[in-house]
C-alpha cells in the first residue's frame, strides 16, 4: 500500500506538471494568436494602442519576458503558495479565491450528497423489482433527469414562482459566517438542483451493478439459507456493487465544482466558476492559469482517494 501511494503520488505530481504545461501554453501561446492577449485588453481600455504603452503594459505585468521564463516564474510562484494578481483589478488572486473556493465546493459537495440520496436509493429499488411497475417508474424518472438541464430548472423554478408565489431567491450574498440561515436559505435550491446533474446516470448504474450482483451464486446461497430479503440486499449484495458507483461519485464532485458558473450566474452567487467565466472574458491570465490548477488538483485528488478507498470497500481489493 505504502509504494502505490508513493507511485500514485509521483502520477499526481507528473499530471500537474503536464496540466500546468498545457494550460499556460494555450493561455500566452494559442490565445494570442486568434484572439490577442491581455496586453491589447489593456490598452483598449486605454484608448491606444501606440508601442510605447503597449511596452509599458508588458514589463508591468511581467509579460515581457520570454515564455519558458515566465513559466518556471509562475510555477515557482504556484510552489510558494502565490497565485499572482488580478491584470484588471490588482487583488491578490488567492484572497478572491479563498471565499469563492468555499462557496463552489459547498455548491458541488450538497449537489453530490443530495445527488446520492436520491438516486443510489432509487437504483437498488429499480433492481430489486425489476421489470416490474417500480423498476419501470424509477427508470423513466431517472431519463426524465437526464432529460432536463438543471439550469433550465432553475430558470423556470425563478420565473414561475415569482408569476405565481411571489418568490425569487435573494440577491444579496450572505457567507455562512455572516449569517447562517440566510446563507442556507440561498443555497439550497442551486446545490439541489446541481445535484440532479448526476443523479440519472447514477440510478441507471446502480441498477445495472446490482443486477449484475444479484445474480450471482453467493446471492442466491443465501436466500435458500433462509436471510431475510433485506439483509441480502444491503448487506451482501449492495457493498459488493459499490465499486463502480463509488468511483463515480468520487470523480463528479471536481466536475459538479466546476461545473457551477451557470447556478452562479442565475442565483447570483460569488463562486469559483463566476470569477473564471468574467476572467476569460478580460484574458486575466493570473485568475485563468490559477483556477484551472486548482480544478486539476481538485481531479487529482479525487482520483487517488476513490482509488484508497476501494480497499474499505471491497476486503479482496489489494495492491
Amino acid at each position: 500500500m505504502g509504494r502505490y501511494m508513493v507511485q500514485r503520488l509521483a502520477l499526481a505530481g507528473l499530471t500537474l506538471v503536464l496540466v500546468s504545461i498545457i494550460v499556460f501554453g494555450l493561455l500566452r501561446v494559442v490565445v494570442p494568436l486568434v484572439y490577442g492577449d491581455a496586453v491589447d485588453v489593456i490598452a483598449a481600455e486605454y484608448g491606444r494602442t501606440d508601442p510605447e504603452l503597449m511596452q509599458s503594459l508588458k514589463d508591468e505585468y511581467g509579460l515581457s519576458a520570454n515564455l519558458p521564463v515566465q513559466y518556471l516564474k509562475w510555477v515557482g510562484a504556484l510552489l510558494r503558495g502565490d497565485l499572482g494578481e488580478s491584470l484588471f483589478n490588482g487583488r491578490p488572486v488567492s484572497t478572491e479565491m479563498k471565499n469563492r473556493l468555499a462557496v463552489s465546493f459547498e455548491l458541488g459537495l450538497i449537489g453530490l450528497v443530495s445527488g446520492v440520496i436520491l438516486s443510489v436509493p432509487m437504483g437498488v429499488a429499480a433492481a430489486v423489482f425489476q421489470n416490474r411497475y417500480p423498476d419501470y417508474s424509477l427508470r423513466a424518472f431517472a431519463i426524465l433527469i437526464d432529460a432536463m438541464p438543471g439550469f433550465w430548472l432553475a430558470i423556470l423554478i425563478i420565473t414561475f414562482g415569482s408569476l405565481w408565489f411571489n418568490w425569487a431567491p435573494p440577491l444579496n450574498f450572505k457567507y455562512i459566517h455572516e449569517d447562517p440561515v440566510a446563507h442556507f436559505k440561498i443555497m439550497l435550491m442551486p446545490a439541489l438542483l446541481i445535484g440532479l446533474t448526476p443523479s440519472g446516470a447514477l440510478v441507471r448504474l446502480v441498477r445495472t451493478q446490482m443486477l449484475e450482483v444479484l445474480r450471482q451464486d453467493y446471492i442466491r446461497t443465501a436466500h435458500a439459507k433462509g436471510l431475510p430479503a433485506r439483509t441480502v440486499v444491503f448487506t451482501h449484495a449492495f457493498r459488493n456493487s459499490l465499486l463502480p458507483v463509488v468511483t463515480v461519485i468520487g470523480l463528479s464532485l471536481p466536475g459538479l465544482i466546476a461545473g457551477t458558473a451557470i447556478f452562479e450566474a442565475i442565483f447570483s452567487l460569488p463562486g469559483m466558476g463566476q470569477y473564471l467565466v468574467s476572467s476569460v472574458g478580460n484574458l486575466d491570465y493570473p485568475v485563468i492559469m490559477s483556477t484551472n490548477i486548482i480544478f486539476a488538483v481538485l481531479i487529482v485528488l479525487s482520483n487517488l482517494a476513490v482509488d484508497v478507498s476501494y480497499t474499505f470497500i471491497d476486503p479482496r481489493v489489494r495492491y
